[in-house]
């Protein structure tokens, strides 16, 4: 079955953006929009900027391992958003 290689999922009623990389047979999904759709945040771009700077001063691994891809943004335009692979989102590091 061929994937799409950008789409966007739903859960628990929030968009979540992803994309597939062929080459690792992985979906990457959008860490700003995992935040979104699972803290109460009211800018969850904000809260991963602070949270990510927190995890670089501890050494953590996490941040190391999300990858800069171009995502369509609610403008329509694609931008470098910082993306994670299941298994990176849902382990500590």
């Amino acid at each position: 079955m061929e994937k799409s290689k950008k789409q966007i999922t739903i859960f628990e009623g929030k968009q979540i953006r992803r994309h597939w990389d062929e080459e690792k047979e992985l979906w990457f999904f959008s860490v700003v929009d995992i935040i979104g759709a699972l803290n109460a945040s009211e800018n969850p771009r904000n809260y991963w900027k602070v949270l990510k700077n927190r995890l670089k001063q501890e050494g953590s691994e996490v941040v190391t391992k999300c990858n800069q891809l171009k995502m369509q943004a609610s403008d329509g335009k694609f931008y470098l958003t910082d993306s994670a692979y299941a298994e990176t989102t849902s382990r500590k590091n």
